[in-house]
């Protein structure tokens, strides 16, 4: 966010530092002329130049054109993006600290509780099909482990580990795809997509059998490439359904955010269920911002959001699912915006995938994917990708897009900043959360990964 202002600060006072000269060229005359008057300044037609003055404020007046159609255009048509580095949300940084090391701060001192497993079972999103073309290879973060993403010459996206089993090398930094294959930047060996198994050593005369990299099981859909986890190699029981309208085009990509959240994966759907909180923490409206010292600020309490929510667990064949039903209404000064009511229903798939589906009589359709990928025990990469109806003006999904990273930055700062009660003090009225918690328990095992210790030295 700072460094987003100090570059528009930088073009503002580029554009006023142009502004001044221009003005000086302009007003430059030679002291017979300003007694004499006439024309343009003796100075400038010795130097052939006359007319210079004129020309210099047409390019001014094209270069600020630009700049305003260019900022123009992103605000009206360009997907909306919204990337927040790991310290940016949800700690307050005093006493002169900066965000980094009041993060850090709070990693170290915050005590964890009684944690269940940190890798439940069950798919989650790697990236967005968009950032990877044809041929690209990225290197990524998920569920502990380096990995490789590459899409092959013929359009379909692997992943398998980063790590060459030959050295060691990073297939990731400075591989390269090659047909269906990915090669070692370090000694050329070709590892291939489907299997992992190695098809070429350059400098020798036979491959071995045993040559081959892990591969992970994965899947692309809804504009998402998306990774199997399973903590004993089981094969999927399940797969994330196909959002008919995204592969069809009807609704296309109109923005994503992405937050990284210190806090066990668990604590996010939860929030599902956590009927009681939304009253309180969201309530107040969009323009009080998601410091929670000021959210509840007097100046900005004639903007409400009122909510009315459900959550629901679904049975066979489709228990690894869930639901929230969600109705929303504005109130502005007391009285209520009937245009800004809108019901979603919000459907988990699993542990990492949620389907957050609008429907709105004047808004249009559209859908939210939310997805939680753990990136190592008690740090999670939260994205929102927005698909919306490609005959609504893109504003319109934008601007729900950011209310949405607004509401949801408030509960980043709880996250971050708390500690998980493996056995909560509860009313009646809380019931709903321990059902989610006997719901979610069914994507861990025997033998699902726990955290034994807290690692302190990863700084930001």
């Amino acid at each position: 966010m700072e460094g987003q202002s100090m570059s528009l600060l930088g073009k503002i006072m580029a554009v006023i530092g142009i502004s001044v000269v221009a003005g000086l060229i302009v007003q430059v005359r030679d002291p017979l002329d300003s007694i004499l008057g006439g024309g343009y300044p003796e100075l400038w037609r010795k130097a052939g130049l006359a007319g210079a003055p004129a020309r210099a404020v047409a390019c001014i007046f094209a270069g600020v054109s630009l700049l305003a159609m260019g900022w123009l255009y992103r605000l009206l048509f360009a997907p909306l993006e919204l990337l927040r580095t790991p310290d940016e949300v949800g700690y307050i940084a005093e006493d002169g600290r900066s965000r980094a090391q009041a993060a850090n701060e709070v990693r170290r001192r915050r005590k964890t509780g009684e944690l269940p497993p940190v890798y439940p079972n069950g798919w989650y999103r790697v990236l967005d099909s968009h950032m990877l073309e044809r041929g690209d290879v990225k290197n990524v973060t998920v569920l502990g482990e380096q990995v490789a993403v590459f899409r092959g010459t013929e359009g379909k996206a692997y992943v398998v580990d980063a790590y060459c089993p030959h050295l060691g090398a990073n297939l990731a930094v400075g591989g390269r795809v090659v047909g269906q294959s990915i090669e070692c930047p370090f000694h050329g060996w070709q590892f291939r997509g489907e299997d992992g198994k190695c098809v070429r050593i350059p400098y020798a005369e036979k491959v071995p059998e045993f040559a081959k990299v892990r591969c992970w099981r994965s899947m692309e859909t809804n504009g998402q490439v998306l990774v199997w986890f399973h903590c004993d190699g089981e094969e999927p029981g399940w797969t994330v359904p196909e959002q008919g309208e995204i592969t069809r085009g009807e609704w296309v990509y109109r923005g994503r955010t992405e937050h990284f959240i210190n806090a066990h994966i668990e604590e996010i759907p939860e929030n599902a269920a956590d009927i009681a909180h939304l009253a309180h923490l969201h309530t107040p409206g969009i323009v009080s911002g998601v410091d929670l010292r000021y959210t509840n600020s007097k100046t900005w309490e004639f903007v409400r959001h009122d909510w009315k929510v459900q959550w629901e667990p679904e049975s066979e064949p489709t228990k690894h699912c869930s639901q929230m039903l969600v109705k929303h209404a504005l109130t502005v000064f007391g009285r209520h915006w009937p245009l800004m009511d809108m019901d979603v229903v919000a459907r988990q798939v699993g542990p990492g995938v949620v389907f957050l589906l609008f429907d709105h009589s004047f808004l249009g359709q559209g859908v939210i994917m939310h997805c939680v990928t753990p990136v190592e025990p008690l740090l999670q990469c939260v994205s929102h990708t927005i698909f919306y109806q490609s005959n609504i003006p893109p504003l319109v999904p934008k601007f729900i897009l950011r209310a949405e990273c607004i509401q949801f930055e408030r509960d980043v700062m709880i996250w971050n900043n708390k500690k998980y009660i493996s056995k909560p003090l509860l009313v009646k009225e809380d019931s709903a959360i321990q059902k989610h918690r006997r719901w979610f328990s069914q994507f861990y095992s025997d033998n699902s990964p726990r955290l034994r210790y807290q690692h302190n030295t990863m700084d930001f």
